[in-house]
């Protein structure tokens, strides 16, 4: 998971937390202040599907934050391409490519610096093999 993707499930996760405690809040429930016994069947399903919602918000919630965790240990144990979940900097990708590109460099020149390396290498290049 990329960085910038895990600080969006972070984000997501917040305006739900906030969403929730708007839904979860009695005070704004249909039938709110009116006798149980006056409410109509409009009212009561209403009121039903309200704290229903709000259940379905924060079990998202839950979700999304058990992701978070999942990935924040992938991350810390040390993660990487074994583990897909775990953050990813771009510029671990591009220290990874750079470190590879290095040290197929130092083979070359290793092999150029030997002097039969070098003589087999000229007699390849000059079509002499």
């Amino acid at each position: 998971m990329k960085q910038e993707q895990f600080e969006r499930l972070q984000a997501l996760h917040e305006k739900l937390v906030d969403v929730f405690l708007d839904e979860a809040d009695p005070d704004k429930w249909p039938g709110n202040g009116v006798a149980v016994a006056s409410w109509d069947q409009q009212t009561r399903g209403d009121r039903y599907w309200v704290k229903k919602n709000a259940v379905a918000t924060i079990a998202l919630t839950q979700r999304i934050q058990s992701l978070v965790t999942v990935v924040r240990h992938a991350t810390a144990a040390g993660g990487g391409e074994e583990t897909p979940e775990a953050v990813t900097d771009p510029q671990d990708d591009l220290d990874k490519q750079v470190a590879e590109a290095e040290k197929e460099a130092s083979k070359l020149l290793a092999n150029l610096q030997n002097p039969k390396a070098k003589a087999d290498f000229d007699r390849k290049v000059h079509g002499k093999a």
